[in-house]
């Protein structure tokens, strides 16, 4: 029961780290756990599912401080400002890609920045990251 419960907050915590600004490998992590087969696929796609949501919810929040802090968008690296006219111009959607490699993590910042609304953007970014790990899932089972 404890290894259960230490393995399975491995796998939380490696998604959450991988949608935060330090990289991970919450991909490999959920594959390898689908491969040996020790837990539902289910359960591991929900834990990996909102590990990742809350990681991208902590960037998008730091979005919403940084933008309260620092009002000019010329503060932002050259990075977040594209990802933050990217969603500025395309809406609320955009945040279902936060899951992609590199420009994920500046995308969840520019939500939060533009002070999109949380629960629509909390149910974007979910539905998004849930989606990766299914695939991934479906490929190792």
């Amino acid at each position: 029961m404890q290894e259960s419960i230490i393995e399975l907050s491995g796998l939380f915590i490696s998604a959450f780290i991988s949608s935060t600004v330090a990289p991970g490998g919450s991909e490999a992590v959920l594959a390898y756990m689908v491969s040996v087969a020790r837990y539902p696929n289910g359960q591991l796609l929900i834990v990996a599912t909102l590990g990742n949501t809350l990681g991208a919810m902590t960037t998008w929040g730091l979005g919403v401080l940084a933008a309260k802090r620092f009002p000019v968008s010329s503060l932002l690296s050259e990075k977040k400002q594209k990802a933050l006219a990217f969603v500025k111009k395309r809406g609320l959607w955009t945040l279902y890609f936060s899951w992609l490699p590199l420009v994920g993590d500046a995308l969840c910042f520019a939500g939060g920045w533009l002070n999109l609304p949380w629960l629509p953007a909390l149910l974007v970014i979910s539905l998004g990251k849930m989606s990766r790990y299914a695939a991934v899932v479906w490929l190792f089972v």
